[in-house]
Protein backbone atom coordinates (compact mmCIF):
# COMPACT_ATOMS: atom_id res chain seq x y z
CA UNK A 1 0.00 0.00 0.00
CA UNK A 2 0.94 3.58 -0.74
CA UNK A 3 1.79 5.64 2.20
CA UNK A 4 0.67 9.51 2.28
CA UNK A 5 4.57 10.23 1.20
CA UNK A 6 4.38 7.87 -1.24
CA UNK A 7 1.43 9.15 -3.13
CA UNK A 8 2.55 12.75 -2.48
CA UNK A 9 6.33 11.85 -4.54
CA UNK A 10 4.11 9.92 -7.18
CA UNK A 11 1.55 12.93 -7.72
CA UNK A 12 4.75 15.31 -8.13
CA UNK A 13 6.12 13.42 -10.37
CA UNK A 14 2.80 12.99 -12.77
CA UNK A 15 2.49 17.30 -12.25
CA UNK A 16 5.98 18.02 -13.00
CA UNK A 17 5.56 15.33 -16.34
CA UNK A 18 2.18 17.14 -17.24
CA UNK A 19 3.44 20.56 -17.28
CA UNK A 20 6.45 19.89 -19.08
CA UNK A 21 3.92 18.06 -21.77
CA UNK A 22 1.92 21.38 -21.55
CA UNK A 23 5.39 23.25 -22.71
CA UNK A 24 6.31 20.72 -25.10
CA UNK A 25 2.70 20.62 -26.64
CA UNK A 26 2.95 24.66 -26.74
CA UNK A 27 6.17 25.04 -27.85
CA UNK A 28 6.17 22.31 -30.94
CA UNK A 29 2.37 24.26 -32.13
CA UNK A 30 4.37 27.21 -33.91
CA UNK A 31 7.32 24.73 -34.53
CA UNK A 32 6.26 25.52 -38.69
CA UNK A 33 5.79 29.04 -38.31
CA UNK A 34 2.09 28.95 -38.15
CA UNK A 35 0.05 30.60 -35.50
CA UNK A 36 -2.68 28.36 -33.25
CA UNK A 37 -5.24 26.24 -34.78
CA UNK A 38 -7.19 26.58 -31.60
CA UNK A 39 -5.99 23.86 -29.61
CA UNK A 40 -6.05 24.10 -25.58
CA UNK A 41 -4.19 21.67 -23.13
CA UNK A 42 -4.42 22.47 -19.39
CA UNK A 43 -3.17 20.89 -16.27
CA UNK A 44 -4.40 21.20 -12.61
CA UNK A 45 -5.77 20.08 -9.27
CA UNK A 46 -9.20 18.18 -9.77
CA UNK A 47 -11.70 17.59 -6.76
CA UNK A 48 -14.60 15.64 -7.27
CA UNK A 49 -17.39 14.42 -4.88
CA UNK A 50 -20.45 11.59 -5.37
CA UNK A 51 -23.58 12.19 -3.70
CA UNK A 52 -24.61 9.35 -2.33
CA UNK A 53 -21.06 8.42 -1.54
CA UNK A 54 -19.28 5.88 -3.16
CA UNK A 55 -19.67 2.07 -1.44
CA UNK A 56 -19.61 -1.66 -3.12
CA UNK A 57 -22.91 -1.78 -3.94
CA UNK A 58 -23.52 -0.03 -7.47
CA UNK A 59 -25.70 2.77 -7.96
CA UNK A 60 -26.37 6.23 -9.64
CA UNK A 61 -24.57 8.79 -8.78
CA UNK A 62 -24.41 12.35 -9.22
CA UNK A 63 -20.50 13.41 -9.73
CA UNK A 64 -19.45 17.30 -9.30
CA UNK A 65 -15.80 18.16 -10.32
CA UNK A 66 -13.64 21.71 -9.49
CA UNK A 67 -10.47 21.88 -11.60
CA UNK A 68 -7.87 24.83 -11.50
CA UNK A 69 -6.39 25.20 -15.05
CA UNK A 70 -3.06 25.97 -16.55
CA UNK A 71 -4.24 26.56 -20.04
CA UNK A 72 -1.65 26.89 -23.21
CA UNK A 73 -4.32 28.01 -25.89
CA UNK A 74 -1.61 29.32 -28.06
CA UNK A 75 1.89 28.98 -28.77
CA UNK A 76 3.90 31.06 -25.48
CA UNK A 77 0.46 31.74 -23.96
CA UNK A 78 -0.66 29.79 -20.89
CA UNK A 79 -4.00 31.15 -18.79
CA UNK A 80 -5.40 30.13 -15.50
CA UNK A 81 -8.70 28.65 -15.62
CA UNK A 82 -11.37 26.55 -13.65
CA UNK A 83 -13.49 24.20 -14.79
CA UNK A 84 -16.82 22.45 -13.34
CA UNK A 85 -18.10 19.11 -14.13
CA UNK A 86 -21.24 17.77 -13.44
CA UNK A 87 -23.47 14.92 -14.61
CA UNK A 88 -24.66 11.47 -13.51
CA UNK A 89 -23.07 7.94 -13.67
CA UNK A 90 -26.06 5.39 -14.19
CA UNK A 91 -23.47 2.31 -12.23
CA UNK A 92 -21.48 3.73 -9.54
CA UNK A 93 -19.22 2.14 -6.85
CA UNK A 94 -16.07 2.20 -5.21
CA UNK A 95 -15.19 -0.62 -8.40
CA UNK A 96 -15.44 2.16 -10.77
CA UNK A 97 -18.33 4.56 -12.52
CA UNK A 98 -19.51 3.61 -15.62
CA UNK A 99 -19.67 6.03 -18.44
CA UNK A 100 -20.82 8.91 -16.92
CA UNK A 101 -22.47 11.87 -19.11
CA UNK A 102 -20.79 14.98 -18.00
CA UNK A 103 -20.94 18.36 -19.00
CA UNK A 104 -17.27 20.67 -18.35
CA UNK A 105 -17.66 24.58 -18.64
CA UNK A 106 -14.19 26.19 -19.10
CA UNK A 107 -13.49 29.60 -18.13
CA UNK A 108 -10.77 31.02 -18.81
CA UNK A 109 -9.36 34.09 -17.01
CA UNK A 110 -9.14 35.96 -20.58
CA UNK A 111 -13.04 35.83 -20.84
CA UNK A 112 -13.51 33.30 -22.72
CA UNK A 113 -15.20 29.94 -22.11
CA UNK A 114 -15.87 26.06 -23.20
CA UNK A 115 -18.54 24.10 -22.40
CA UNK A 116 -17.47 20.50 -23.22
CA UNK A 117 -20.10 17.76 -23.32
CA UNK A 118 -17.84 14.20 -22.46
CA UNK A 119 -20.27 11.30 -23.87
CA UNK A 120 -17.81 8.09 -23.25
CA UNK A 121 -15.29 7.49 -20.56
CA UNK A 122 -14.01 4.53 -18.39
CA UNK A 123 -13.11 5.09 -14.54
CA UNK A 124 -11.07 2.30 -12.77
CA UNK A 125 -9.97 2.46 -8.89
CA UNK A 126 -7.60 -0.27 -8.50
CA UNK A 127 -5.00 0.28 -5.11
CA UNK A 128 -7.12 2.83 -3.99
CA UNK A 129 -6.70 5.18 -6.72
CA UNK A 130 -9.07 6.45 -9.09
CA UNK A 131 -8.26 6.47 -13.80
CA UNK A 132 -10.34 8.54 -15.17
CA UNK A 133 -10.37 9.12 -18.76
CA UNK A 134 -13.56 11.20 -20.45
CA UNK A 135 -13.85 11.83 -24.28
CA UNK A 136 -16.30 14.09 -25.88
CA UNK A 137 -16.79 17.72 -27.76
CA UNK A 138 -16.52 21.37 -27.26
CA UNK A 139 -20.03 22.13 -27.66
CA UNK A 140 -19.65 26.00 -27.49
CA UNK A 141 -17.11 28.76 -26.82
CA UNK A 142 -13.22 28.41 -27.45
CA UNK A 143 -12.23 25.16 -29.51
CA UNK A 144 -16.64 25.16 -30.55
CA UNK A 145 -16.63 21.75 -32.61
CA UNK A 146 -14.05 19.78 -31.96
CA UNK A 147 -12.96 17.10 -29.68
CA UNK A 148 -11.78 16.84 -26.25
CA UNK A 149 -10.05 14.53 -24.29
CA UNK A 150 -9.74 14.80 -20.45
CA UNK A 151 -7.65 12.49 -17.87
CA UNK A 152 -7.05 12.16 -14.31
CA UNK A 153 -3.27 10.93 -14.04
CA UNK A 154 -4.13 9.77 -10.44
CA UNK A 155 -7.05 10.67 -7.69
CA UNK A 156 -6.59 9.26 -4.67
CA UNK A 157 -9.76 9.12 -2.46
CA UNK A 158 -10.44 11.38 0.87
CA UNK A 159 -10.81 8.93 3.02
CA UNK A 160 -9.97 5.59 3.46
CA UNK A 161 -10.44 2.83 1.26
CA UNK A 162 -12.76 1.16 3.72
CA UNK A 163 -14.89 3.86 3.60
CA UNK A 164 -16.55 1.71 1.19
CA UNK A 165 -17.60 -0.99 3.55
CA UNK A 166 -19.54 1.62 5.71
CA UNK A 167 -20.19 5.39 5.06
CA UNK A 168 -18.95 5.34 1.57
CA UNK A 169 -16.29 7.55 -0.18
CA UNK A 170 -17.19 11.00 -0.54
CA UNK A 171 -14.56 12.35 -2.84
CA UNK A 172 -11.46 12.20 -4.65
CA UNK A 173 -8.82 14.13 -5.51
CA UNK A 174 -6.03 14.34 -8.14
CA UNK A 175 -4.12 15.94 -11.02
CA UNK A 176 -6.27 16.28 -14.56
CA UNK A 177 -5.18 16.89 -17.91
CA UNK A 178 -7.65 18.50 -20.31
CA UNK A 179 -6.75 18.72 -24.38
CA UNK A 180 -9.38 20.08 -26.55
CA UNK A 181 -7.82 18.89 -30.14
CA UNK A 182 -7.81 21.00 -33.41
Amino acid sequence: MVGGRGAAVALSSLMLVASSWVGAQAGQADGGGHRDAGGVVCTGPSDSTYDPPLTLAQRATRVHTEARYACAVAPGRVVAATGSLDGVSPTASCNGLTNPRLTEIVRYADGRKSVIVYDSGTTVRAAGAVDVSLSGRVTEGRGKGQSAQRNVLLALPRGLPTECLSTGLQGNSGHAQLEIKP
